[in-house]
């Protein structure tokens, strides 16, 4: 039976062995390594459809399986024949299988070999999802890429309950892909856990890449763990993943992270950083982070950032945005928004042409040194 994607290698930075290569889907193809813009509740927060695909240029964006079950409901989003005619996003999407945002309620939800039962932060009304559960949920969402259910460890968390944690993990990933069934319209990945410990690490790949999954994702890091422990394990896991089909690093948004992932062979990943910091009113630029409320900025009528290409980039000064940040006026998120995002899918887009001249290395060291990186 087809596939519902494919994933083609064009080309592996000598250095490194980083990744260009293209995703394949039913929606459009996505150029690798990408960064995805996060559209939790069916939308990412404050831009149209049409801002993301002329201006931000992104190729593929998120929502998330927990929020969309709760509000409006799977089936109404079914109805109204699917994510993408429902938030009018005519490229790839992929859900995630809402695990995170479940665990993260620690103190409302108990876990057990079935599942999760837990309670809505917003009502406290009880669910319960099972792994045949969130494929149903994910199945009528219509991604082209949906999540096995699995659950992401705290940090930090002990050996023994990583373990029975991974393990689980496993287990349900293997429920998941008896219970979807859709699997030539949408790509079913699994997760790999294991925490910190690289033995696990290694368990948990084996088990599911024999499980035989059309992709494969990192879960359980950036979650709180120094740069050191992040990368240790980034660059330990990656290379235990197949080479002929997408690598996803989850969570991940920030310009170092972002590089740090195409070296270690990752060809996705994903973070509301770019909208979130924007609504705080920061911008992400060439020279670093740029904190527009700050009173300097009262009277720059320079752009946010010389070598950005993006909307706000070509018709906004920093003095404009920073008016309409103080005075709390939604334009201003836009602005912010519209350029973080940007800055980003342009940064992966620069990623991608030097893997393809065999010099992301040297391209790190620049551009470190330019942000104001103090270590690499």
């Amino acid at each position: 039976m087809l596939q519902a994607i494919t994933y083609e290698l064009l080309h592996e930075d000598r250095q490194t062995g980083a990744r260009r290569g293209i995703i394949h889907t039913p929606h459009g193809d996505i150029n690798t390594p990408v960064f995805m813009p996060v559209g939790t509740q069916a939308t990412v927060k404050s831009m149209t459809p049409e801002e993301l695909k002329e201006e931000v240029k992104a190729e593929i964006i998120l929502s998330n399986t927990y929020h969309l079950y709760l509000r409006p409901g799977h089936e109404i989003v079914k109805q109204a024949g699917g994510l993408h005619k429902f938030m009018n996003w005519r490229r790839p999407i992929l859900t995630d299988c809402g695990g995170f945002q479940v665990f993260s309620l620690s103190d409302l939800r108990t876990i057990s070999e079935n599942g999760v039962e837990f309670k809505s932060h917003l009502d406290g009304s009880r669910h319960f999802f099972s792994p045949e559960k969130v494929i149903e949920i994910q199945q009528a969402l219509g991604a082209d890429i949906i999540m096995a259910f699995d659950e992401c460890c705290a940090y930090p968390s002990t050996y023994e309950y990583t373990k029975q944690s991974m393990e689980r993990t496993t287990r349900w990933a293997k429920r998941c892909k008896e219970a979807h069934k859709n699997i030539n319209q949408q790509a079913l990945f699994a997760i790999i856990q294991g925490g910190f410990y690289e033995d696990l690490r290694k368990k948990s790949a084996e088990d599911l890449v024999a499980l035989n999954f059309p992709g494969y994702a990192i879960g359980g890091i950036s979650v709180g763990e120094p740069k050191e422990e992040f990368l240790k394990i980034l660059k330990y896991t990656t290379p235990l993943m197949p080479k002929n089909k997408p690598r996803y690093l989850m969570g991940v948004g920030t310009p170092d992270y972002l590089i740090e992932a195409a070296i270690a062979g990752i060809d996705m990943c994903d973070c509301v950083l770019p909208t979130r910091i924007a609504r705080n009113g920061t911008a992400l630029t060439s020279n670093g982070k740029l904190v527009i409320r700050n009173a300097t900025y009262e009277k720059d009528w320079n752009t946010l950032d010389s070598e950005c290409d993006c909307y706000t980039c070509k018709n906004y000064t920093r003095g404009y945005i920073r008016h309409l940040i103080k005075t709390n006026e939604i334009l201003g998120i836009r602005l912010l928004s519209i350029h973080n995002l940007r800055f980003l899918t342009k940064l992966m887009e620069r990623v991608r042409i030097e893997i393809e001249n065999d010099n992301l290395l040297n391209f790190k060291k620049d551009f470190y040194k330019q942000y104001g990186y103090t270590k690499e």
